[in-house]
């Protein structure tokens, strides 16, 4: 087992967020700390990847329609196209140094995936992939939107798991630029409501088996602490 370490953010803006994905990301590539995951849920924003090559055309709402509905709008260096974050979304950042990992990202997304069906399986939802599209579905609806980027085997940015989200949020884009499929929650699924911290536990389990990495949870000082 490799070690690693999780850091529960709470609630943190999303630039914030991934500033301190990079500084992270730098530090792991300097060997001053050991892998890491980031744990956050994000006021509403909706996120454009490197997959939209520069193209808004998945962005249905414009910035007037935004505004009212309190939602910022950041375009970022991880692959895919649009998505969307925000409160009830469990947010996963991996910050991983692949080398320990077979340098295969298409194995990684994979295994990311295999991590979150196997936590939503915990919850008694049946959830799959739905190939070519990354992410986890249930039936054609999906409840778990992955996008990444690997510098110098270095991970970053990672999943959203909708817990119990806004999920009118997600009627202002074309999730993923997926034109003919829905999205869900786990709350829609069930029937109830969850919280965090309810869910939380479990994803961490399945990504330490998964990756077998041995998680110690820690602050973010002393996190900071360690690579200072």
């Amino acid at each position: 087992m490799n070690s690693g370490v999780v850091v529960d953010l709470g609630k943190m803006e999303y630039r914030k967020a991934w500033d301190l994905q990079r500084r992270i990301g730098q530090a792991l590539f300097q060997n001053q700390i050991p892998d890491v995951l980031l744990l956050v849920e994000h006021p509403p924003v909706y996120t454009l990847g490197k997959g939209a090559h520069g193209s808004y055309q998945n962005l249905v709402w414009d910035e007037a329609k935004r505004a009212q509905e309190g939602i910022a709008f950041v375009e970022v260096d991880r692959g895919g196209d649009i998505t969307y974050h925000g409160p009830g979304q469990l947010v996963g950042y991996p910050i991983l140094n692949l080398t320990r990992y077979g340098r295969d990202l298409h194995q990684y997304l994979r295994n990311l995936e295999e991590a979150l069906i196997r936590a939503l399986g915990d919850f008694g939802i049946t959830a799959g992939r739905y190939p070519p599209n990354t992410g986890v579905w249930v039936g054609d609806e999906k409840i778990a939107a992955i996008g990444v980027k690997a510098s110098r085997w270095i991970t970053q940015h990672g999943f959203a798991l909708n817990v119990a989200p806004n999920l009118e949020h997600f009627s202002g884009i074309i999730p993923c630029g997926i034109q003919d499929k829905g999205v869900t929650s786990m709350e829609k699924i069930l029937g109830k409501h969850l919280t965090l911290d309810e869910v939380k536990p479990t994803v961490v389990q399945h990504l330490s088996s998964v990756f077998e990495i041995d998680f110690e949870e820690v602050s973010l000082s002393s996190l900071i602490d360690y690579a200072s």
